[in-house]
């Protein structure tokens, strides 16, 4: 199976704490999401592959590293979006392409409305949502990323639901997640409990 990767640090767990409460207010709520993702980036990031290059200080010439691999930002929309931002400070050269579902509420399974892809894909793709529910729109995302030709796929989210998590490992047993908290389950509308309320709708103050 899949890594599972839970963030265990005191400013992921603080982050959280602000944004859980239903009363911080969404440029607040922005800000924790964005916070957070810089450190889920953090330790996504950690196995991309490096060559050595030259570089001359003002003192000699010595070898340094760079990142060799073309890096694909997947947002799912819209949620996704409040990620994509965070992970750019980190690696400004990614390229940024977006996948769009909702959920059916009757059915509870996503139903796609937009794609933008680009003829060549990128090696790596990080697919970004920050919340890992059902896992329904997870399992689409990495099917078309993986259909669009990316290779190397990670999945990274605020919080995730461990139902969520059986299926995307089912589903992709070798795309591994990052998550800051893995919750303890789904209700009966498929909301992650006690999770924070529905992250698009808290991002985009449209509740």
């Amino acid at each position: 199976m899949s890594p599972v990767v839970e963030l265990e640090h005191p400013l992921v767990k603080h982050y959280l704490g602000i944004l859980r409460d239903k009363d911080t207010p969404p440029h607040i709520f922005r800000d924790q999401i964005r916070r957070l993702t810089l450190l889920l980036a953090y330790e996504a990031t950690r196995s991309l592959p490096l060559e050595n290059i030259e570089v001359e200080t003002p003192l000699c010439k010595t070898t340094c590293a760079q990142i060799v691999s073309r890096i694909g930002l997947v947002p799912i929309l819209r949620a996704g979006l409040g990620m994509c931002e965070a992970v750019q400070e980190l690696i400004p050269a990614a390229e940024v392409w977006h996948l769009g579902f909702y959920r059916d509420e009757d059915t509870l399974q996503p139903v796609e409305y937009y794609q933008k892809f680009s003829e060549h894909p990128p090696e790596t793709a990080f697919v970004l949502d920050p919340m890992l529910a059902t896992g329904g729109s997870a399992i689409e995302g990495i099917n078309m990323v993986r259909k669009w030709g990316v290779t190397n796929v990670s999945m990274l989210c605020t919080i995730a639901a461990p139902e969520g998590i059986d299926k995307v490992q089912q589903a992709h047993p070798d795309v591994p997640i990052f998550a800051c908290a893995i919750d303890d389950h789904l209700n009966e509308k498929a909301y992650i409990v006690p999770g924070l309320g529905d992250a698009g709708d808290r991002i985009f103050n449209t509740l």
